[in-house]
């Protein structure tokens, strides 16, 4: 079992940044992989960032890339997503999520999942 909460949104400014944290409780974090997901207002929720459980490998949608960073730090069960200029298309609900496979990208594969956090961009 591994419980995900989510820190680090809000509003700002579009060009602007915002750095999202997800801490884990629970047995074994440094198994799973992580990835963030988004859902906007009226929308599915959408992969937007996977890293590996070793951090080693990340993978990215292709509207992100360039712009958003992934990372984790086993030592302390958290995995973040640095956000660097932002739009306002990327306003939308970010969700964490736990994964036993390798860099996937369909929600499916994510059995843990936290509550989510809000991030609003202004144009």
């Amino acid at each position: 079992q591994v419980q995900l909460v989510e820190s680090g949104g809000g509003l700002v400014q579009a060009g602007g940044s915002l750095r999202l944290s997800c801490a884990a409780s629970g047995r074994a974090f440094s198994r799973y992989a992580m990835a963030w997901f988004r859902q906007a207002p009226g929308e599915g929720r959408d992969f937007v960032a996977a890293i590996s459980s070793s951090g080693g490998s990340t993978y990215y949608t292709d509207s992100v890339k360039g712009r958003f960073t992934i990372s984790r730090d086993n030592a302390k069960n958290t995995v973040f997503l640095q956000m660097n200029s932002l739009k306002p298309e990327d306003t939308a609900v970010y969700y964490c999520a736990a994964s036993l496979a390798y860099l996937v990208v369909g929600r499916t594969e994510y059995r843990y999942w936290g509550q989510g956090t809000q991030v609003t961009v202004s144009s």
